[in-house]
């Protein structure tokens, strides 16, 4: 009961992001032939008029063949009247929902004698915001002045049901099991698996985002918290035409923390430079677009104060800095080519060049900071390179709608990365260093077939992927060096993932459905260099259905519930599994394993919206389970086994049972025509069922837990100002405590800023992140023998400024 009446009050305080509207328009297409003959008839006058007062809305004549077209046509009631010489006008009634962008009417016999018909239903297109199917919300990137110029993490951090994780990943409704799409693909740009380089990516060259919560069968199985789809920028315009950006800004502007004694200094006043360019040129059937990117962003990207304490009475204090230089180069570039009516090929590639250096201290001392037990000095260097090849083919038919997509993509990352340690004792001091390089290959095939029909639409699909990554590791031991050089090596990574999916659209005036099952197979192999120390090869498989289904009820036009059951799936990455041990934290160490199974999540979701004139509420009550939860177990190695030894080893496990219950609330209100404000909040109980895992590395250790609960979430306020040509924006955001299978994360609260003018084609934007420096991300981890503590001071505050230009 506390729970509920939790729910209900954090609901009503609760808060969103601005969404950006869409325009709803539905095509409706069809054939008319004659009774009792059944031929064709051309040249029919066909006349959609409105169903309240029979106003004129659109109208065409009938082909040759018979067919018809309407196109543009809003969400409403009205009916389509056939007028022929010679024959009975014929008057349908049509209601244009909000599922399918295109209909089929089939064929309207008009006949000399007098008919009663029967009412046809048509089903139409998107809505605003919280779309109208309830099961994903959509966002247009110029829309959120706090977070222009910066990179698409950043923004994605503002956006309504979306919080902050740990490395640079964000989370849907507590749990960071995201797919991130780009242009509704799965690229090594943001990760197969695991979310990667959001951070690298800059806003100023997406036009949109989609956060889908119940995605249809359609999309691929993985990700149980549901999906982020990324829409880079394509402009259709006819002749040349383009768009010229520079952003600059300042970040670490004081020191939030003083480090602690004998360290190098902290980054300060870090410059950050985007400049940016689109260009598009369209003449009759071709259109050539290219958008590329420079992202220049120094960042004291960590700078984390860790208190130890263990059973033995052993207190150890550390910081973890870390100056980071990034730079990263994007371009993408294609050419769509329409030569004629029915079909169309598009090609593109995608170039990402991201180079890190990372240069971090780690001191480690007493409790009572008195006496240094160690400095570990660092120097990483990456480079992430990433090449994406693809081709789509689409044939329409001459059934408005019903289409045959055909692609291919090809993705090529690779990861090549150099560490170097400086490791100072109190009697010695050691030179350390290790190499690692990875190649992904990943090759994905794919059929999409979408018939319209007289009430609704079926798709169905194929895909198949081939997806292989070879992974070398060497370590590079100094004098007395606490690398585990035999755990180097090599290991292969084998995926090949087919799939078939059928989806079923329905709607008439009061119900809808959507019902769809995907099945997957999988087969995965991880071949291990047979001398490593602790791992050897291993692999799974599995064939298995990944159901879909939502139903809804239309009270009237402007309120709708909706019901939805998921299934879905979160397979291992590879880095997930990597046999290799890393050392970006000198005594807590992380590293993957091979006996890794996938996760299998189960969703129920109810979800309703009203809306009127000025505003819209959408809420939502949802639960998932979770079968095999992924999660790092951190255990340490007993006494007798390494004696003193105070490290910690991370490794990934399955950990049995979790549940995640909760409830949503997006509200938007335009109080008059200059201030609107939106207010989204997310409120869920996360509990994780008793369970014991086995670390093998570096020696066997096992690790009990008891059932842990917790109710968490997350509250966003969005005030926004509209002039005639400048815009103001003001977001509040605050993230509750939440857990974790060995503890807990704290509370998070920061406030951010924007303004936009207008100056002919041209815009100019300012804006500050964490005005009052009060984002910090707090940790408490408990082990067998030990627990820690955590706060991460690392630059929240930056001060951005930009301009654009379009012609």
């Amino acid at each position: 009961m506390a729970f509920k009446k939790s729910l209900i009050l954090l609901a009503l305080l609760a808060a969103l992001q601005s969404v950006q509207a869409q325009v709803s328009k539905v095509t409706m297409s069809g054939q008319v032939s004659s009774l009792p003959k059944k031929q064709m008839m051309p040249f029919v006058n066909i006349i959609l008029k409105t169903e309240k007062d029979s106003a004129f809305v659109t109208g065409t004549i009938t082909a040759p063949d018979g067919r018809f077209t309407l196109t543009d046509i809003a969400p409403g009631n009205y009916f389509v009247e056939c007028a022929f010489l010679g024959f009975q006008t014929l008057k349908t009634p049509i209601t244009v929902g909000a599922l399918s962008a295109f209909l089929d009417l089939g064929v309207l016999e008009m006949s000399e004698d007098a008919q009663v018909l029967n009412e046809v239903t048509v089903t139409g297109a998107q809505a605003d915001g919280v779309d109208a199917r309830l099961d994903r919300k959509v966002f247009d990137i110029s829309k959120n002045l706090s977070q222009s110029g910066g990179s698409v993490l950043q923004a994605l951090k503002n956006l309504p049901g979306v919080t902050a994780g740990e490395d640079g990943k964000v989370m849907l409704r507590g749990s960071d099991k995201v797919a991130v799409l780009v242009d509704g693909r799965q690229t090594a740009l943001t990760g197969f698996g695991n979310q990667t380089s959001l951070d690298n990516i800059p806003a100023s060259a997406i036009e949109r985002i989609e956060i889908i919560n119940n995605p249809s069968a359609r999309y691929d199985a993985n990700g149980n918290a549901g999906i982020i789809n990324i829409i880079y920028k394509k402009n259709k315009q006819e002749g040349f035409n383009g768009k010229i950006g520079f952003t600059t800004g300042l970040g670490a502007l004081w020191v939030r923390k003083e480090n602690l004694p004998g360290i190098r200094p902290q980054s300060r006043n870090t410059l950050k430079l985007n400049p940016s360019v689109a260009l598009n040129y369209k003449k009759e059937k071709i259109n050539i677009f290219f958008q590329g990117d420079y992202l220049h962003t120094p960042t004291l990207n960590k700078n984390e104060f860790i208190d130890r304490y263990y059973d033995s009475g052993d207190t150890i204090r550390q910081q973890l800095k870390r100056n980071r230089s990034t730079n990263v180069i994007t371009s993408k570039a294609g050419v769509d080519w329409n030569w004629n009516a029915q079909n169309a090929l598009s090609v593109s590639a995608l170039f990402s060049s991201e180079k890190i250096l990372d240069r971090g201290d780690q001191p480690f001392f007493n409790a009572d900071l008195m006496r240094r037990r160690r400095l570990w000095q660092f120097l990483e260097d990456e480079l992430k390179t990433t090449v994406t090849a693809t081709a789509s083919y689409q044939h329409k038919y001459a059934q408005p709608g019903r289409l045959l997509n055909v692609g291919f993509n090809y993705t090529f990352h690779r990861e090549d990365e150099k560490y170097f340690f400086t490791n100072i004792m109190p009697d010695f001091t050691g030179q350390d260093a290790f190499k690692l390089l990875s190649d992904e290959n990943v090759f994905d095939l794919n059929a999409d077939y979408i018939r319209p029909l007289r009430y609704g639409r079926f798709e169905g699909g194929l895909k198949l992927r081939r997806r292989f990554i070879p992974t070398n590791m060497q370590f590079f031991p100094g004098l007395n060096s606490p690398l585990d050089s035999l755990a180097a090596g090599w290991a292969n990574y084998k995926e090949t993932i087919p799939a078939l999916y059928g989806n079923y659209v329905f709607e008439n005036r009061k119900f809808e459905l959507e019902a769809g099952l995907r099945v997957e197979y999988i087969n995965l192999r991880y071949t291990v260099n047979p001398s490593h120390p602790t791992y050897k090869s291993d692999g799974y498989s599995y064939a298995k259905p990944f159901p879909n289904v939502r139903l809804a009820y239309k009270f009237d036009e402007h309120n709708k519930i909706s019901l939805f059951y998921n299934r879905r799936v979160d397979r291992p990455n590879e880095v997930d599994i990597r046999i290799f041990p890393k050392y970006d934290d000198a005594e807590i160490i992380k590293i993957g394993n091979p006996a890794l199974k996938p996760q299998f999540t189960s969703s129920l979701e109810a979800g309703y919206k009203t809306s009127w004139a000025s505003g819209s509420v959408y809420v939502a009550a949802y639960h998932k389970q979770t079968n095999g939860t992924i999660t790092r177990i951190g255990t340490t190695v007993a006494a007798t086994a390494v004696p003193s030894s105070t490290l910690i080893y991370n490794i990934f496990q399955n950990a049995g049972k979790s549940y995640n219950t909760g409830g949503e609330l997006v509200w938007q209100q335009d109080l008059n025509a200059w201030f609107s404000l939106n207010v989204n909040g997310n409120v869920y109980h996360n509990s994780i069922d008793a369970f014991s895992v086995e670390n093998l590395y570096p020696v066997r250790s096992v690790y009990s837990a008891g059932r842990q609960q917790l109710t968490s979430g997350s509250t966003k306020v969005n005030a926004l100002l509209k002039g005639k040509k400048t815009e103001l924006q003001v977001a509040v955001i605050y993230q509750a405590p939440d857990i974790v299978p060995q503890g807990r994360t704290g509370y998070r609260f920061s406030v951010d800023a924007g303004a936009k003018r207008q100056l002919h084609k041209g815009e100019l934007f300012v804006n500050a992140t964490d005005l009052f420096g009060t984002l910090v991300v707090r940790k408490t981890i408990f082990g067998d023998g030990f627990h820690y503590t955590s706060r991460d001071y690392y630059e929240t505050q930056l001060i951005r400024a930009g301009y654009s230009f379009k012609f």
